[in-house]
Parts: structure tokens; C-alpha cells; sequence
């Protein structure tokens, strides 16, 4: 724990070190934020900001995690196999997420690529890593832990479809979620804090330093992504930090409280859904203001800085909640 708490720190250092010049070489490049005009008109203000930043998440943790999974390869093989799970969801999702994020530059502004094309990738990608956990990382086995069964439960070869849809769902969860300044960074940190401390308690070494070198990776992003934003996250970020979460959360078999540590995510995606079928089934009615949730709290007068500060206080007690379920 205090090995990955310090790196954790050291991630958030060098990150923040560096984050500057993104900034500035993203400036350059006209990698500038394009505000849909059906979004809220307060963030027409928003135009132009700087939007892959999460280019400096994912950076920071690919590097410390390779550094680190070098040492240790040395010394157990079997931990630099494992953390090789999540950090390939990583980057596999943080290339589509780039891809997205590009179009919506210079191809298709303001939308990016296609939904019905994009899923299809991210459902890909998981179903990879959801076989590869299941046949590499559990041996041929479905384990799925349940609050106060004191035995993994074992659900069989339907692990491969649940795993992958819960990795793609927390993907698009994350990637909605991320419409305010600071809000998807510090959600994303809570979460991952959440399943370090269940790492913890579980013993899995590997898995807790590479979820707090995450941590650390978020903060610094939140650094620049503070209100007013630097910069934003973007899909290349999103998209590969929900992805692995989703990971993680399998890989302690604690899946089933993923959307009770993730509630806010889960939330804002059940948002967008409930939105659209309310749409389409009642021919143009809309049930919130707007979706996301966050844009209906916009619209009723809530300022971005509230909205962020709660969000982040339902987060906390929530992580809090799933934590003591999963060691209870």
C-alpha cells in the first residue's frame, strides 16, 4: 500500500510537470473543443479548449506502469500478466476514444465518429479482455463475488458476454459523464480509489499500484481541468478509463457493486437512456430538461461548480458503501 500510494504521488508530479506544455502543444495543433448547439449555452464559452487531455492520463499511467511492471516481471511473473489486462483496455480504448476525438476536430465537429460504428469497436475490444480474464486470469472460470457470500460464485462461460458488456457500459458511463469541468476526473479518482482499497483486502498487489497510479494520473489532469478548464478529457480519456475500470472492477470479482462505486457514471448513463426511449415512445416528450443528468441540473439552475462538488459527495458514499459491501 505505501509502495503504491507513493507512486501514486510521483504519477501525479510528473504528470503535472508535463501537462503545461499538452496545453500549450494542443493549443497549437487546434485540438480545440467543439460545444454542440443543442448543449447548454453557458458552455458556448467553452469553445475551443483544449479536449484530449486525457492523452495525459493515459500517458502517465501506460509509462509508470510499464517502469514498474518491469521490475516486477523479474520477480513474479504473474503480476506484469495480470496488470498487461487493464493497461491493453487502457490504450486499445484511449486509440478509438483519439480516433473519436479527431473527427470531431476536423471530420465531423462536434459529433465525432459514429455511434452505431463505435460501439461495435468498443464491444471488441471487451469481448477480448472479457475472454482473456476468463480463460488467462481465472483459469477457465466465471467467478462473480455476492455481499455477505463468503464463497466466489462461479456462473460459468456467461461470464464472457456479462464482462463484456459491463466493460463497454462503464466505458460509455464515464465517457457521458464527462460534460463539467472536474467532474469525470474526480468521479473516475473515486472509483479506482474504491477498488484499491479492495485490492488491498484482497492482496492483490499489482492491481492496487496500478489503481493508484491512476489516481495520481487523475489529479494531475484535475489540475488543468479545474474550473475553468485548461483543458478536457475527451473521449480519448474517458472512454480508456471507464474501459479499464471495468477491468478492475472484474478482476477483483467485485463486478456486481460496480454500479454502486460507479453510481454517478451509471446514473448519468441510465440518464441519457431513460431519455431517449421516453423520447421515441412518447413522440417528442422529454422526461429530464436534458441529458445527460448533469445538463438537467444545469437547466434547473444549479451552478457547474455545485453541481461537481455533490456529485462528488454522492461519489464518496457511495464508494463507501460498495467498499464495506465488498469485505463485508
Amino acid at each position: 500500500m505505501a509502495f503504491a500510494l507513493t507512486l501514486g504521488g510521483f504519477t501525479f508530479l510528473m504528470a503535472v510537470i508535463w501537462g503545461g506544455p499538452l496545453v500549450e502543444l494542443m493549443r497549437r495543433m487546434g485540438l480545440g473543443k467543439q460545444i454542440r448547439i443543442d448543449g447548454p449555452s453557458s458552455h458556448m464559452a467553452k469553445t475551443g479548449t483544449p479536449a484530449m487531455g486525457g492523452i495525459l492520463i493515459v500517458g502517465s499511467i501506460v509509462l509508470l506502469s510499464i517502469l514498474v511492471n518491469i521490475v516486477q516481471l523479474v520477480q513474479a511473473r504473474d503480476i506484469a500478466e495480470s496488470v498487461a489486462i487493464p493497461l491493453g483496455v487502457l490504450i486499445a480504448y484511449a486509440i478509438l476514444g483519439a480516433i473519436d476525438d479527431y473527427q470531431g476536430f476536423r471530420l465531423r465537429p462536434g459529433e465525432g465518429m459514429p455511434a452505431r460504428v463505435k460501439i461495435w469497436f468498443q464491444l471488441g475490444i471487451a469481448l477480448i479482455a472479457a475472454a482473456a480474464l476468463y480463460w488467462v486470469v481465472n483459469s477457465g472460470h466465471g467467478y462473480m463475488a455476492v455481499p455477505t457470500v463468503p464463497v466466489l460464485i462461479d456462473i460459468g462461460i456467461i461470464y464472457i458476454p456479462i464482462a463484456t458488456i459491463l466493460i463497454t457500459g462503464t466505458a460509455n458511463a464515464v465517457n457521458l459523464t464527462d460534460g463539467l469541468d472536474g467532474l469525470a476526473g474526480i468521479i473516475s479518482a473515486t472509483a479506482f480509489i474504491a477498488y484499491g482499497i479492495i485490492a488491498v483486502w484482497q492482496d492483490q498487489q499489482f492491481l492496487v499500484t496500478y489503481c493508484f497510479i491512476t489516481v495520481g494520473a487523475c489529479f494531475a489532469f484535475l489540475w488543468y481541468n479545474a474550473k475553468p478548464a485548461q483543458m478536457f478529457m475527451g473521449d480519448v480519456g474517458a472512454q480508456a478509463l471507464g474501459g479499464s475500470l471495468g477491468v478492475v472492477a472484474l478482476m477483483t470479482n467485485q463486478w456486481l457493486i460496480l454500479p454502486i462505486i460507479a453510481l454517478v457514471p451509471y446514473a448519468t448513463m441510465a440518464s441519457t437512456t431513460l431519455q431517449v426511449l421516453y423520447f421515441k415512445s412518447t413522440g417528442g416528450k422529454r422526461l429530464f430538461k436534458m441529458a445527460p443528468l448533469h445538463h438537467h441540473f444545469e437547466l434547473l439552475g444549479w451552478s457547474e461548480t455545485q453541481i461537481v462538488q455533490r456529485w462528488w459527495l454522492v461519489a464518496i458514499l457511495s464508494a463507501m458503501i460498495g467498499i464495506s459491501l465488498a469485505i463485508i
